[in-house]
């Protein structure tokens, strides 16, 4: 037999060294994106693939590395026939661009291993992938890296979910930070926990983590966060964790003081931004810690003022709370609370825009995400809309480009047209920036901790004055803001001057959905 007649693992199997590229698909211009926030600043995208810089660390250390962020680099020809793997990774909404790549790699004869959530939700309906990775890395990844070893690797490595088999965090190493171009970057990622214990119908991550939080030890994440600042970077770094608070003893007993201590002897490097259950803001103590610590901003899921879909998508950690009080209780505490929201739940009545505009507007919650409810593979709102046959079609994963997945109880083009309007009135420039007035009107700056999250950047600060003050639309608005900022809050002029630059981002975006 000669080496052409074996196949490609048997092969590589036998070589020193294995070349590994490691891919990211591009995120396609959406809110979250923040696409026309970052070019203010000269950055090319918001954040890193921590997955696959995580996953690069556990590759055997003989394995070369190199990592392409298509979203930051062009992915050529010449990476891809360099590689002996191509590990391919992503979400749901990076469909479109994850099948053009597996496509083109499997087109230049590259073995592509597919990992991620994407692929742990769909890889059924996915094409070009030679291995699937399935799950978290730290069960799967050792099982296929030793059967490639030994050139005898299967199709498919997962873990069995159903028996609760999640591995400890203890085993994830420190991510590959100098696979970056840190300078590419608005924000670092870091993790700290997997799991959530709520059981929302709608999200993935329990599917996916479990309901049990799983903890680094806090050494863990300090070391991560001492790797972090060797390596140079300086700023805002995002705690990816979808409910950082999800094990509230731990974080005041252990990690909070310990991330208090170490950023203080850092002279705060960082600054730092999480996602959390708004029951964070029944716990006054654990809020004051977080902002010692250098917590300044906050993602929340309000979803609905409307209480019976709050029952019915199972938010049960909003149900009973004044939900504008716990905001602004949050910003007083001085963190810029952003928010998402979602409408389509059965519950909804038409009168669910205009509750949602009033909502939005009077809490002062500036970046407001608002989304059509989507159906996710895996999810019990999938699950549950199947066995009523109300299941149309796989969702993208983008529930801001104002498309259903399923069939609603409201009138579809009513739930549209609804969804179109609440997006064009909270980010046309008269309800946008009235809402970052509001927004000052109750935050107070933090006494702790880092003395802003905002650094003066004057080149951003100039493009803000031409392209919003000067050529853009509602400059009016813009310069009325800036004046009543100066005025009565020049402290926060920074951050108003951020969220002048975010507004521009969600009007692009507004837009494009046949908005303002």
């Amino acid at each position: 037999m000669t080496d052409a007649d074996r196949n490609p693992a048997e092969q590589f199997a036998k070589k020193n060294n294995i070349n590994v590229l490691l891919v990211y698909p591009k995120t396609p211009d959406t809110f979250w994106s923040m696409k026309h926030a970052i070019s203010f600043i000269g950055k090319r995208a918001t954040e890193p693939p921590l997955g696959l810089i995580t996953v690069a660390a556990m590759l055997p250390r003989g394995w070369n590395r190199r990592l392409v962020d298509t979203n930051v680099t062009d992915l050529t020809d010449a990476a891809i026939r360099w590689s002996d793997l191509v590990f391919l990774s992503g979400m749901d909404l990076h469909r479109g661009s994850f099948e053009e790549i597996a496509a083109r790699c499997k087109h230049l004869g590259a073995t592509v291993v597919g990992g991620g959530p994407f692929c742990s939700m769909h890889h059924e309906e996915i094409e070009h992938i030679d291995h699937f990775v399935l799950n978290e890395a730290e069960l799967t990844l050792p099982a296929f890296i030793s059967d490639f070893e030994t050139g005898n690797p299967k199709r498919l490595y997962y873990s069995d979910l159903s028996s609760d088999q999640y591995p400890d965090l203890a085993t994830t190493p420190i991510p590959q930070w100098d696979l970056l171009d840190l300078d590419a970057y608005a924000t670092m990622d870091v993790q700290y926990s997997r799991g959530c214990p709520f059981d929302c119908e709608f999200c993935s991550i329990t599917s996916m983590f479990g309901h049990k939080p799983r903890c680094k030890a806090t050494h863990q994440l300090i070391d991560e966060l001492e790797s972090l600042y060797g390596s140079g970077w300086r700023g805002s770094v995002f705690i990816v964790d979808d409910n950082f608070i999800g094990d509230r003893r731990k974080l005041k007993e252990d990690l909070l003081p310990a991330l208090t201590r170490w950023c203080a002897n850092r002279r705060y490097p960082f600054t730092f931004t999480t996602e959390v259950s708004v029951n964070l803001a029944n716990d006054e103590d654990l809020a004051d810690a977080m902002i010692s610590a250098g917590f300044r901003t906050l993602f929340v899921g309000i979803e609905t003022p409307d209480e019976m879909s709050l029952r019915e998508c199972g938010k049960v950690q909003n149900v009973g709370n004044d939900l504008k009080e716990s905001v602004k209780f949050l910003q007083r505490k001085g963190f810029d609370v952003t928010a998402g929201f979602i409408v389509g739940f059965d519950n909804d009545s038409p009168n669910v825009f205009d509750r949602q505009i009033a909502f939005i507007q009077q809490s002062g919650i500036v970046t407001a995400m608002v989304g059509i409810l989507i159906a996710e593979t895996g999810t019990k709102l999938y699950k549950r809309l199947e066995g009523e046959g109300r299941i149309e079609q796989v969702t993208s994963g983008n529930n801001t480009d104002g498309e259903l997945n399923f069939v609603p109880v409201l009138d579809p083009d009513l739930l549209r047209s609804g969804y179109r309007r609440i997006v064009r009135t909270i980010y046309s420039p008269k309800e946008y920036f009235n809402r970052v007035k509001t927004f000052l009107s109750e935050y107070r700056m933090p006494k702790t901790g880092p003395k802003s999250r905002d650094k003066w950047n004057l080149g951003a600060l100039f493009k803000a004055v031409w392209r919003i003050g000067v050529i853009g639309k509602g400059r009016g608005y813009f310069w009325r803001l800036l004046l009543h900022a100066v005025g009565k809050y020049p402290s926060a002029f920074a951050a108003v001057m951020r969220m002048a630059i975010y507004g521009f981002h969600f009007r692009k975006i507004a837009e494009q959905l046949g908005g303002v």
